[in-house]
Protein backbone atom coordinates (compact mmCIF):
# COMPACT_ATOMS: atom_id res chain seq x y z
CA UNK A 1 0.00 0.00 0.00
CA UNK A 2 1.23 3.17 -0.97
CA UNK A 3 5.12 3.88 -0.71
CA UNK A 4 5.44 2.00 2.65
CA UNK A 5 6.00 -1.05 0.63
CA UNK A 6 9.43 0.17 0.37
CA UNK A 7 9.52 -0.49 4.39
CA UNK A 8 9.38 -3.84 5.86
CA UNK A 9 9.10 -5.66 8.84
CA UNK A 10 10.44 -8.33 10.83
CA UNK A 11 7.54 -9.79 9.65
CA UNK A 12 8.37 -9.33 5.85
CA UNK A 13 5.20 -7.21 5.25
CA UNK A 14 5.34 -3.85 4.01
CA UNK A 15 4.68 -1.11 6.63
CA UNK A 16 1.83 1.33 6.17
CA UNK A 17 2.75 4.71 5.28
CA UNK A 18 0.86 8.01 6.39
CA UNK A 19 -1.28 7.75 3.30
CA UNK A 20 -2.20 4.30 4.35
CA UNK A 21 -2.84 5.37 7.83
CA UNK A 22 -4.80 8.13 7.29
CA UNK A 23 -6.72 6.15 4.79
CA UNK A 24 -7.50 3.35 7.12
CA UNK A 25 -8.46 6.13 10.11
CA UNK A 26 -11.17 8.39 7.56
CA UNK A 27 -12.52 4.87 6.42
CA UNK A 28 -13.22 3.38 9.89
CA UNK A 29 -14.66 6.79 10.88
CA UNK A 30 -17.08 6.35 8.25
CA UNK A 31 -17.90 2.93 8.96
CA UNK A 32 -18.51 3.99 12.60
CA UNK A 33 -20.56 6.88 11.79
CA UNK A 34 -22.73 4.89 9.06
CA UNK A 35 -22.64 1.42 10.31
CA UNK A 36 -22.36 1.43 13.95
CA UNK A 37 -20.95 -1.03 16.21
CA UNK A 38 -20.14 -5.09 14.69
CA UNK A 39 -22.40 -7.88 16.27
CA UNK A 40 -20.95 -8.80 19.48
CA UNK A 41 -19.83 -12.38 18.13
CA UNK A 42 -17.93 -10.41 15.25
CA UNK A 43 -16.08 -7.32 17.43
CA UNK A 44 -12.95 -7.65 18.61
CA UNK A 45 -13.27 -5.82 21.89
CA UNK A 46 -15.83 -8.01 23.34
CA UNK A 47 -12.88 -10.91 22.51
CA UNK A 48 -10.97 -9.16 24.59
CA UNK A 49 -13.39 -9.02 27.11
CA UNK A 50 -13.82 -12.86 26.96
CA UNK A 51 -10.49 -13.50 28.09
CA UNK A 52 -10.81 -10.96 30.86
CA UNK A 53 -13.53 -12.64 31.77
CA UNK A 54 -11.94 -15.93 31.82
CA UNK A 55 -8.61 -14.94 33.56
CA UNK A 56 -10.83 -13.04 36.18
CA UNK A 57 -13.05 -16.09 37.40
CA UNK A 58 -9.28 -17.96 37.60
CA UNK A 59 -8.07 -15.22 39.99
CA UNK A 60 -6.53 -17.05 43.28
CA UNK A 61 -8.06 -15.69 46.70
CA UNK A 62 -4.29 -14.93 48.00
CA UNK A 63 -2.00 -12.71 46.04
CA UNK A 64 -4.78 -11.20 43.50
CA UNK A 65 -2.55 -7.70 42.92
CA UNK A 66 0.38 -9.87 41.74
CA UNK A 67 -2.38 -12.07 39.83
CA UNK A 68 -3.91 -8.68 38.86
CA UNK A 69 -0.56 -7.73 37.07
CA UNK A 70 -0.45 -10.96 35.16
CA UNK A 71 -4.16 -10.81 34.23
CA UNK A 72 -3.23 -7.29 32.21
CA UNK A 73 -0.55 -8.39 31.02
CA UNK A 74 -1.85 -11.45 29.22
CA UNK A 75 -5.05 -9.75 27.94
CA UNK A 76 -2.29 -6.66 26.68
CA UNK A 77 -0.17 -9.20 24.98
CA UNK A 78 -3.75 -11.01 23.63
CA UNK A 79 -5.05 -7.86 22.39
CA UNK A 80 -1.61 -6.62 21.22
CA UNK A 81 -1.50 -9.64 18.76
CA UNK A 82 -4.62 -9.17 17.64
CA UNK A 83 -3.27 -5.76 16.02
CA UNK A 84 -0.65 -7.03 15.21
CA UNK A 85 -1.89 -9.67 12.53
CA UNK A 86 -4.41 -6.82 10.94
CA UNK A 87 -1.51 -5.13 9.91
CA UNK A 88 0.31 -8.11 8.72
CA UNK A 89 -2.93 -9.57 6.86
CA UNK A 90 -3.92 -5.93 5.71
CA UNK A 91 -0.39 -4.92 4.45
CA UNK A 92 0.37 -8.44 3.13
CA UNK A 93 1.58 -7.63 -0.67
CA UNK A 94 -0.74 -11.04 -1.96
CA UNK A 95 -3.65 -8.99 0.03
CA UNK A 96 -5.26 -6.40 -2.64
CA UNK A 97 -5.18 -2.76 -1.51
CA UNK A 98 -8.76 -2.20 -1.27
CA UNK A 99 -9.65 -5.46 1.03
CA UNK A 100 -6.14 -4.26 3.00
CA UNK A 101 -7.84 -1.03 3.97
CA UNK A 102 -11.34 -2.71 4.86
CA UNK A 103 -9.76 -5.49 7.19
CA UNK A 104 -7.86 -2.78 9.08
CA UNK A 105 -10.31 0.09 8.99
CA UNK A 106 -13.11 -2.84 10.24
CA UNK A 107 -10.33 -3.58 13.34
CA UNK A 108 -10.06 -0.30 14.06
CA UNK A 109 -13.57 0.94 13.86
CA UNK A 110 -14.01 -1.17 16.37
CA UNK A 111 -12.05 0.34 18.91
CA UNK A 112 -14.10 3.49 19.32
CA UNK A 113 -17.52 4.53 18.98
CA UNK A 114 -19.17 7.80 18.41
CA UNK A 115 -22.37 7.01 16.94
CA UNK A 116 -22.54 4.06 19.72
CA UNK A 117 -21.81 7.01 22.30
CA UNK A 118 -24.03 10.20 20.93
CA UNK A 119 -27.17 8.09 19.81
CA UNK A 120 -28.16 6.39 22.62
CA UNK A 121 -27.97 10.33 24.31
CA UNK A 122 -30.55 11.13 21.53
CA UNK A 123 -32.88 8.68 22.56
CA UNK A 124 -32.61 9.52 26.30
CA UNK A 125 -33.28 13.41 25.42
CA UNK A 126 -36.22 12.04 23.53
CA UNK A 127 -37.73 10.10 26.73
CA UNK A 128 -37.52 13.28 28.78
CA UNK A 129 -39.00 15.71 27.16
CA UNK A 130 -41.81 13.20 26.48
CA UNK A 131 -42.12 12.97 30.22
CA UNK A 132 -41.03 9.46 29.42
CA UNK A 133 -38.70 9.12 32.65
CA UNK A 134 -39.06 5.79 33.25
CA UNK A 135 -37.91 4.78 29.92
CA UNK A 136 -35.26 7.20 30.39
CA UNK A 137 -33.93 5.87 33.42
CA UNK A 138 -33.88 2.35 32.16
CA UNK A 139 -31.54 3.86 29.78
CA UNK A 140 -29.40 5.58 31.42
CA UNK A 141 -26.89 2.70 32.52
CA UNK A 142 -25.98 2.84 29.09
CA UNK A 143 -23.77 5.34 30.24
CA UNK A 144 -23.92 5.76 33.89
CA UNK A 145 -23.53 3.45 36.22
CA UNK A 146 -24.67 5.50 39.12
CA UNK A 147 -28.93 4.76 40.26
CA UNK A 148 -31.33 6.64 38.24
CA UNK A 149 -34.12 5.57 40.15
CA UNK A 150 -33.56 8.98 42.28
CA UNK A 151 -32.85 10.92 39.41
CA UNK A 152 -34.93 13.71 38.23
CA UNK A 153 -34.96 15.01 34.20
CA UNK A 154 -31.94 17.47 35.28
CA UNK A 155 -29.95 15.24 36.73
CA UNK A 156 -30.25 12.60 33.90
CA UNK A 157 -29.47 14.92 31.43
CA UNK A 158 -26.55 15.81 33.73
CA UNK A 159 -25.43 12.13 34.03
CA UNK A 160 -25.84 11.93 29.99
CA UNK A 161 -23.75 14.72 29.48
CA UNK A 162 -21.36 13.69 32.09
CA UNK A 163 -20.75 10.38 30.34
CA UNK A 164 -20.33 11.68 26.90
CA UNK A 165 -17.99 14.03 27.58
CA UNK A 166 -15.67 11.56 29.60
CA UNK A 167 -16.44 8.59 26.81
CA UNK A 168 -14.79 11.14 24.22
CA UNK A 169 -11.56 10.61 25.57
CA UNK A 170 -11.27 6.71 26.12
CA UNK A 171 -13.88 5.72 23.76
CA UNK A 172 -12.75 8.13 20.82
CA UNK A 173 -9.64 10.38 21.33
CA UNK A 174 -7.54 8.51 23.13
CA UNK A 175 -7.72 5.19 20.50
CA UNK A 176 -7.42 7.88 17.86
CA UNK A 177 -3.94 9.35 19.56
CA UNK A 178 -2.67 6.05 20.22
CA UNK A 179 -2.78 5.09 16.08
CA UNK A 180 -1.50 7.98 15.89
CA UNK A 181 1.34 8.11 17.84
CA UNK A 182 2.47 5.03 16.83
CA UNK A 183 2.65 5.67 13.64
CA UNK A 184 3.24 2.17 11.00
CA UNK A 185 2.52 0.10 13.93
CA UNK A 186 -0.66 2.35 14.91
CA UNK A 187 -2.98 -0.70 14.80
CA UNK A 188 -0.98 -2.66 17.72
CA UNK A 189 -0.97 0.22 19.78
CA UNK A 190 -4.64 1.27 19.84
CA UNK A 191 -5.07 -2.59 20.63
CA UNK A 192 -2.48 -2.36 23.52
CA UNK A 193 -4.63 0.65 24.44
CA UNK A 194 -7.91 -0.74 24.53
CA UNK A 195 -6.71 -4.25 26.56
CA UNK A 196 -5.99 -1.66 29.32
CA UNK A 197 -9.73 0.41 28.59
CA UNK A 198 -11.48 -2.93 28.82
CA UNK A 199 -9.04 -4.28 31.69
CA UNK A 200 -10.33 -0.91 33.84
CA UNK A 201 -13.79 -1.17 32.73
CA UNK A 202 -14.36 -4.84 33.89
CA UNK A 203 -12.22 -5.21 36.84
CA UNK A 204 -10.79 -1.43 37.74
CA UNK A 205 -13.48 -1.06 40.29
CA UNK A 206 -12.37 -0.86 44.44
CA UNK A 207 -15.32 -2.71 46.00
CA UNK A 208 -13.77 -5.51 47.90
CA UNK A 209 -13.48 -8.22 45.22
CA UNK A 210 -11.85 -5.86 42.77
CA UNK A 211 -9.92 -3.57 44.85
CA UNK A 212 -7.03 -5.81 44.50
CA UNK A 213 -7.09 -7.70 40.93
CA UNK A 214 -7.69 -4.36 39.41
CA UNK A 215 -5.42 -1.72 40.71
CA UNK A 216 -2.74 -2.64 38.15
CA UNK A 217 -5.30 -1.96 35.39
CA UNK A 218 -6.88 0.93 36.67
CA UNK A 219 -3.62 2.73 37.38
CA UNK A 220 -2.17 1.93 34.05
CA UNK A 221 -5.56 3.38 32.23
CA UNK A 222 -4.61 6.52 34.25
CA UNK A 223 -1.62 6.70 32.97
CA UNK A 224 -2.00 6.28 29.22
CA UNK A 225 -5.28 8.74 29.21
CA UNK A 226 -3.29 11.44 31.49
CA UNK A 227 -2.20 13.21 28.35
CA UNK A 228 -5.66 12.37 25.97
CA UNK A 229 -7.90 13.99 29.01
CA UNK A 230 -5.78 17.00 28.81
CA UNK A 231 -6.21 17.40 25.52
CA UNK A 232 -9.35 16.85 25.16
CA UNK A 233 -9.59 20.29 26.63
CA UNK A 234 -8.50 21.97 23.65
CA UNK A 235 -10.68 19.73 21.23
CA UNK A 236 -13.63 20.75 23.30
CA UNK A 237 -13.27 24.40 23.54
CA UNK A 238 -12.54 24.81 19.28
CA UNK A 239 -15.24 22.93 18.88
CA UNK A 240 -17.08 25.19 21.49
CA UNK A 241 -15.65 28.22 19.00
CA UNK A 242 -16.86 26.73 16.07
CA UNK A 243 -20.11 25.51 17.04
CA UNK A 244 -21.01 28.33 19.75
CA UNK A 245 -22.30 27.10 21.94
CA UNK A 246 -23.81 29.83 23.90
CA UNK A 247 -26.56 32.60 22.42
CA UNK A 248 -25.78 34.88 24.61
CA UNK A 249 -22.10 35.13 24.49
CA UNK A 250 -19.43 34.98 21.74
CA UNK A 251 -17.48 32.23 20.27
CA UNK A 252 -14.14 33.54 21.87
CA UNK A 253 -15.99 34.03 25.83
CA UNK A 254 -17.29 30.52 25.22
CA UNK A 255 -13.66 29.42 24.01
CA UNK A 256 -12.68 30.78 27.29
CA UNK A 257 -14.76 29.64 29.42
CA UNK A 258 -14.41 25.88 28.45
CA UNK A 259 -10.80 26.50 28.91
CA UNK A 260 -10.93 28.54 31.92
CA UNK A 261 -13.68 25.87 33.62
CA UNK A 262 -11.16 23.07 32.83
CA UNK A 263 -8.25 24.38 34.77
CA UNK A 264 -9.82 25.83 37.53
CA UNK A 265 -12.30 22.85 38.22
CA UNK A 266 -10.05 19.71 36.03
CA UNK A 267 -9.35 17.97 39.32
CA UNK A 268 -12.34 18.07 41.55
CA UNK A 269 -13.28 14.64 40.30
CA UNK A 270 -12.10 11.30 41.90
CA UNK A 271 -10.64 10.58 38.69
CA UNK A 272 -7.48 12.31 37.76
CA UNK A 273 -8.22 11.93 34.16
CA UNK A 274 -12.66 12.29 34.04
CA UNK A 275 -12.58 15.92 35.50
CA UNK A 276 -11.20 17.68 32.40
CA UNK A 277 -13.37 16.99 29.51
CA UNK A 278 -16.35 17.36 31.85
CA UNK A 279 -14.91 20.39 33.05
CA UNK A 280 -14.36 21.99 29.72
CA UNK A 281 -18.03 20.91 28.30
CA UNK A 282 -19.64 22.72 31.33
CA UNK A 283 -17.51 25.69 30.43
CA UNK A 284 -18.75 24.93 26.63
CA UNK A 285 -22.38 24.97 27.31
CA UNK A 286 -22.40 27.31 30.21
CA UNK A 287 -24.33 24.60 32.87
CA UNK A 288 -23.64 22.75 36.00
CA UNK A 289 -22.36 19.21 36.31
CA UNK A 290 -23.09 17.26 39.40
CA UNK A 291 -22.60 13.47 40.42
CA UNK A 292 -24.98 13.23 43.55
CA UNK A 293 -22.40 13.37 46.79
CA UNK A 294 -19.27 12.77 44.64
CA UNK A 295 -18.55 16.13 42.55
CA UNK A 296 -20.08 19.46 41.41
CA UNK A 297 -18.47 21.67 38.32
CA UNK A 298 -19.54 24.66 37.87
CA UNK A 299 -21.47 25.77 41.22
CA UNK A 300 -22.38 29.09 39.71
CA UNK A 301 -23.95 28.05 36.85
CA UNK A 302 -27.36 26.52 35.91
CA UNK A 303 -28.56 22.71 36.24
CA UNK A 304 -28.30 21.60 32.73
CA UNK A 305 -32.22 20.97 30.71
CA UNK A 306 -33.00 18.20 28.18
CA UNK A 307 -32.21 20.20 25.48
CA UNK A 308 -29.03 20.50 26.63
CA UNK A 309 -28.09 17.06 25.64
CA UNK A 310 -28.12 18.08 22.09
CA UNK A 311 -26.28 20.84 22.70
CA UNK A 312 -23.58 18.43 24.40
CA UNK A 313 -23.96 15.86 21.69
CA UNK A 314 -23.21 18.59 18.83
CA UNK A 315 -20.57 19.80 20.79
CA UNK A 316 -18.88 16.29 21.20
CA UNK A 317 -19.76 15.26 17.97
CA UNK A 318 -17.71 18.54 16.66
CA UNK A 319 -15.04 17.67 18.61
CA UNK A 320 -15.02 13.87 17.62
CA UNK A 321 -14.04 15.47 13.95
CA UNK A 322 -11.87 17.66 14.70
CA UNK A 323 -9.75 15.07 16.61
CA UNK A 324 -9.62 12.77 13.70
CA UNK A 325 -8.76 16.04 11.33
CA UNK A 326 -6.02 16.83 13.45
CA UNK A 327 -4.45 13.29 13.94
CA UNK A 328 -4.84 12.65 10.46
CA UNK A 329 -2.40 15.16 10.36
CA UNK A 330 -0.28 14.14 13.20
CA UNK A 331 -0.14 10.71 11.63
CA UNK A 332 1.87 12.41 8.55
CA UNK A 333 4.46 13.43 10.94
CA UNK A 334 4.81 10.65 13.63
CA UNK A 335 5.12 8.02 10.53
CA UNK A 336 7.74 9.99 8.64
CA UNK A 337 9.71 10.44 12.24
CA UNK A 338 9.26 6.70 12.67
CA UNK A 339 10.20 5.51 9.56
CA UNK A 340 13.52 6.91 9.54
CA UNK A 341 14.79 4.48 12.61
CA UNK A 342 12.79 1.67 10.64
Amino acid sequence: MGTGGETTSMMFTPLPDAGDLVSILLLASAFDILIGEPPAALHPVVWIGKVIDVLKKAAPATHRKAYGVFLATATIVFASTIGYLVLAISMHPAVPQTLGYLIAAYFFKSTFAIRSLLSPAQKIYEDIVKNKLKNARADLPIYVSRDPSKLNANQMSSAVIESMAENFVDGILSPIFYYALLGPFGLVGVYAYKAVNTLDSMVGYKDKTHIELGYFSAKLDDVLNWIPARISVLFIAIAALIFNTSENESRITVFIHSIKSAKVEGRNTPSPNSGYPIAAASGALGIRLEKPNTYVLGHELNQPKPKDIKRASQLIGTAAVLSIATFSIAIHISTNILNLYI
